[in-house]
């Protein structure tokens, strides 16, 4: 392939792919986002669930992370996006007959990668209360904390530290991951890739170029995640 023609195909305007690349590389970024803050709630949640004297909360989180553990990906996104509709279709139909039920494919993804991203995430964040010294616990009662402030105030910034390294292994899953809701229309970075290798017959190129993205947000999140952690250091120093 002439070089020009390269160069062409991958320049910004009508007769290139490169904003098209870029607005889904926006895309991933978006939905891998909108993603963190849900899957990183429900994990620390799980987690606490798993630890809980309760036997049935601990039943409960040991069946979500089976589950969403054990199913691939792939698998539990389908059964989200084409089969909850058909399930609310059924239920809505009692109610109101010609009602019509349609999933976003942003909000499934994210949801999907939610349940996913956080059963890994509880996890690492059961590892680390199980690291942290029950002395911690009983040193907050023993100046008169209240349940919530000893986990405020001492439990969570050591649970952080020890955490971080293991949801920065989550947080680049769930970066690939993205790539997955590809599959039920969502245009980010590997659809629009797909559409470009397709309609241009330059497949090698435009999956290396989707490839190169994937990697670009890898090297960024390494090094936000390292000043991250850097700050979680000094900020432990000082307590």
């Amino acid at each position: 392939m002439p070089a020009q023609s390269i160069w062409t195909l991958l320049s910004w305007g009508p007769d290139g792919w490169l904003d098209d690349i870029a607005y889904g590389a926006l895309i991933t970024v978006a939905l891998a986002l909108a993603t963190l803050p849900i899957g990183l709630t429900i994990g620390f949640f799980i987690a606490l669930a798993k630890q809980s004297e309760e036997p049935s909360l601990r039943l409960a989180a040991n069946i979500y992370t089976t589950v969403f553990r054990g199913l691939p990906e792939l698998v539990t996104l389908f059964l989200f996006f084409f089969g909850m509709p058909i399930l609310l279709q059924h239920l809505i139909r009692y109610f109101r007959p010609d009602a019509t039920i349609d999933v976003n494919s942003f909000v499934a993804g994210m949801i999907v990668l939610a349940l996913i991203f956080s059963s890994y995430a509880s996890e690492v964040f059961l590892s680390a209360f199980r690291a942290i010294p029950k002395g911690q616990y009983e040193g907050g009662y023993a100046i008169g904390l209240s349940n919530w402030l000893t986990m405020r105030k001492v439990i969570v910034p050591q649970l952080l530290r020890i955490a971080f390294p293991g949801l920065e292994n989550c947080w680049l899953s769930l970066l690939k991951d993205t790539s997955l809701v590809s599959v039920v229309g969502l245009a980010e970075t590997l659809r629009n890739a797909s559409i470009a290798a397709r309609v241009t017959k330059h497949a090698f190129l435009f999956f290396g170029v989707a490839s190169l993205v994937f990697l670009g947000l890898a090297v960024v999140s390494s090094f936000a995640t390292s000043a991250i952690l850097r700050s979680l250091g000094r900020r432990e120093a000082q307590r």
